[in-house]
């Protein structure tokens, strides 16, 4: 009933959106909740906050996977990498469906594919290390639903108001707070196997609410040639944004997937401790994310990315010489909030540069940034074990910032006196 009175309702709130104009110059004259379809939006929200749970499900469980499989601190790093780097693969592969099929027909079957794929794990069993990279494949689709989410809620909202609705939609990598909260209770309640069963369940609760209240923008693009999705990357533009975001969706996703690690490896905490640490910092940087957008709808992403990476870069460097756990804790808190934070603003900058190739940039610069987490999870994993510490990883990944600080005062001029929405940037 109440997707039939939304329905309803729709054409009129897109005729009164459409008779309102915005002027660069003096912000938005159309509300935010006016402006677009907020069941789509929540719908959107609810899918990427429960998707991103199960993505990184095997982070808060890999103290007990590695316990019961015997396995080293190079393939902890491993299997908590693969499903980054499955979904970053997978995100392309999501940006093309979204483009030709529609976001809400690629999202529910991106769904079916991880809530079949957990159940078979949880009733056949994972009994080695190879098992946990096959499920870490299974798990990347879920970490893909960034290239469907994002888009099936962007394609509602107007320029002036990309950055709250690309920010909201994407504060579902809060579903990381989730797995790190529960997961580690449930796996000493019930066995860590049992957990891959018993997240079907709100994950199908979601699949209903998904098919019920999303709906596809009336603007959709036409289909085109496969190679044409690719065109996005002969601009030299396409590639600085994907390579921003591989900082600072790499470093947040990277660091939700690892902490679980860090913590009970450094501190020797129990993997339940170890879990509300890695939910603290997640939350903080999820919390940020659509305030990100809206900052830099205010100030321009440009300015916002400046200072997320300066604030990261210090962070990081810190936490590689922290020497307890309340001074690491505080630092990886600063850092999530910095990276979260600019998660919100690139995705502020993509539509302004690319609104017409929004799905397949979505996951492209997706793309780019889970394969970011994947070299932080795994680079951590490495260092820990050939070197004794974790700190060669994080002083290199702040080095990474500082060059992405360096490279956007690079392209910043280019970027304002070429994009249509200079103000805005």
């Amino acid at each position: 009933m109440a997707t039939a009175y939304w329905e309803r309702d729709e054409e009129a709130e897109m005729a009164g959106a459409s008779a309102e104009t915005t002027d660069l110059t003096t912000g938005p004259t159309t509300s935010f909740w006016k402006a677009g379809h907020a069941p789509t939006l929540i719908a959107a929200f609810l899918y990427f906050d429960l998707a991103f749970m199960v993505w990184v499900l095997l982070g808060p469980l890999a103290p007990e996977i590695s316990k019961t499989l015997g396995l080293t601190s190079a393939e902890k790093g491993l299997m908590v990498a693969t499903p980054t780097l499955a979904g970053a693969l997978l995100r392309v592969v999501n940006g093309l469906l979204v483009d030709r099929i529609g976001p809400k027909r690629s999202g529910a079957i991106s769904q079916i594919i991880v809530i079949a794929g957990l159940f078979l794990a949880w009733f056949m069993g994972v009994n080695s290390f190879a098992g946990t990279l096959a499920l870490g494949v299974v798990l990347g689709f879920a970490g893909a639903s960034f290239a469907i989410a994002l888009p099936l809620a962007s394609r509602w909202y107007p320029p002036e108001h990309q950055g709250k609705a690309m920010g909201l939609a994407g504060m579902g990598n809060s579903g990381t707070v989730l797995a790190s909260l529960f997961a580690p209770l449930l796996a000493k309640m019930f066995g860590w196997n049992t957990v891959l069963g018993l997240a079907c369940i709100p994950l199908s609760l979601v699949f209903v609410v998904y098919m019920l209240m999303a709906k596809d923008a009336p603007n959709q693009p036409a289909a085109r040639k496969l190679v044409d999705y690719f065109e996005p990357l002969k601009q030299a533009d396409a590639w600085w944004l994907m390579a921003f975001y591989a900082v600072t969706f790499g470093g947040f996703v990277g660091l939700a997937a690892s902490l679980p690690i860090y913590f009970t490896d450094q501190f020797g905490l129990t993997p339940i401790v170890a879990g509300y640490c890695t939910a603290g910092c997640v939350f903080a940087g999820s919390l940020v994310r659509p305030m990100g957008g809206a900052l830099a709808d205010r100030i321009g992403g440009v300015k916002a990315l400046m200072v997320v990476y300066l604030v990261a870069a210090v962070a990081l460097a810190g936490v590689a010489n922290a020497a307890s756990l309340p001074a690491a804790l505080g630092l990886f808190v600063l850092a999530m909030l910095a990276l979260g934070t600019g998660n919100g603003a690139v995705f502020q900058l993509v539509p302004q540069r690319f609104q017409a190739e929004i799905g397949v940039m979505t996951g492209l610069v997706g793309m780019a940034g889970g394969i970011g987490g994947f070299y932080l999870a795994s680079s951590l994993g490495l260092a820990k074990q050939f070197t004794g510490s974790f700190a060669p990883g994080f002083l290199i990944f702040a080095g990474l910032a500082v060059m992405a600080l360096a490279s956007l005062a690079m392209v910043k001029t280019r970027w304002r006196a070429t994009w249509k929405t200079a103000a805005r940037i």
